[in-house]
């Protein structure tokens, strides 16, 4: 994405909600007496777990509808979820270590373990099934050497989510072989087409009832504050905390004091619901908007329409065969100023997911419109110029 981000015109491959200003950030807060910056704030470490306002807020939000209140000391702030998955896995994955990981998914999460000189294996989401899971192939992967189970969830790039049946039968699984899980995030509480009502509707793992859970988020992705870089790993195992703040000393040390104290402020009562709530709102407007395309384009595009989260997987084809997707996005960007991420060459490896781009819709509303014109236009034109996937 670096090559090609900063060039785009219409960069409709963004997964971060639409980003705000700090100014934004205000506006949208009923506090109108607090700064998020504070301009007399030394520039010292801080705190180095992560100041009490930001972690009490984030245990707040964990502890909502749960059974039992969520201490803030099970929590430790990171800059970005990056930063707190990495952490994980320099800290608990040792080389002939076993690892299983949800996919497809952001690379970091299978990739990273194999570099430390762990086995990974890939738990495949299967197309046909709405990117759904399948819990017996999970049995079947686990081996006495079985570390860690990897899931991401609300999942990048699909916008799919594992059902709260399907994560009941995961922790089960997981508790049986005393395997921990990492549970990332990053997407939640992003959810635009699904209802807390419903029995479907995913809640965080950290609240599923088995302690040897760690979960990742940041606020980036749903709270439209990428600038700001703050993530954090939590769990209800205190040991895995501490195991995780021993390391941190040799990577981050602590997380900016100016971005930390930004987070608190996005974070507390007065400012998260109304930040939330935009997001969603967003997500579902132009969630319509490109359902509308896709509908339209059903000739040559196909998808899952997606759950939760900023993202989808869309598949173009050419007479029931898959484009070259890199060609494809490489030409759109070139001719139109429209950027996609090539799914085959971006989360397949260059194998899988031939003919799939990735698409980040919760853009600001006139991005993705002009952008989804520039592509009707180079559908009509160019489109037929583009190769198939080879096999």
């Amino acid at each position: 994405m670096d090559d090609h981000e900063t060039t785009a015109k219409y960069n409709i491959a963004e997964t971060c909600a639409a980003s705000i200003s700090v100014d934004e950030l205000v506006a949208l807060s009923s506090d109108k007496t607090t700064s998020p910056l504070s301009t007399n704030l030394k520039l010292v470490y801080g705190d180095i777990r992560g100041s009490d306002a930001t972690r009490s807020a984030l245990a707040g939000l964990y502890s909502a509808k749960a059974s039992h209140i969520f201490p803030k000391e099970n929590i430790l702030l990171t800059p970005g979820a990056i930063s707190a998955n990495f952490l994980i896995f320099y800290t608990l994955v040792q080389p002939e270590d076993h690892v299983i990981c949800h996919y497809p998914t952001y690379e970091q999460l299978y990739k990273v373990p194999a570099s430390l000189g762990a086995e990974v294996s890939l738990w495949r989401a299967k197309e046909d099934n709405k990117w759904q899971l399948d819990i017996e192939e999970l049995k079947a992967m686990i081996t006495p050497k079985t570390k860690l189970i990897i899931v991401n969830n609300p999942n990048n790039p699909t916008g799919s989510i594992i059902p709260k049946p399907k994560l009941e039968e995961l922790v089960e699984i997981a508790r049986s072989h005393n395997i921990t899980i990492l549970s990332d995030e990053v997407y939640r509480p992003l959810f635009h087409s699904i209802s807390p009502m419903d029995d479907d509707f995913p809640p965080s793992l950290l609240n599923m009832g088995y302690p040897d859970v760690l979960v990742t988020g940041s606020l980036s992705k749903a709270y439209s504050l990428a600038g700001v870089r703050v993530g954090w790993v939590a769990s209800r195992n205190r040991s895995l905390i501490e195991d995780l703040a021993s390391s941190r000393h040799y990577t981050n040390i602590s997380v900016s004091r100016l971005d930390d104290h930004v987070a608190g402020f996005a974070l507390k009562e007065a400012t998260i619901h109304s930040l939330l709530g935009r997001n969603i709102q967003l997500a579902k407007r132009n969630l319509a908007t490109l359902e509308i395309f896709i509908e339209r384009h059903r000739w040559a595009c196909d998808w899952v329409k997606p759950v939760a989260g900023t993202t989808v997987f869309v598949k173009f084809s050419k007479m029931g065969k898959p484009v070259d997707d890199a060609v494809f996005c490489e030409t759109l960007q070139a001719k139109t100023g429209v950027f996609f991420v090539p799914g085959c060459k971006c989360f397949g490896g260059g194998v899988d997911f031939k003919g799939y781009v990735r698409v980040g819709f919760v853009q600001e509303e006139s991005v993705l419109k002009e952008g989804l014109e520039e592509l009707k236009k180079f559908m009509e034109d160019e489109f037929e110029h583009i190769p198939v996937a080879k096999r």
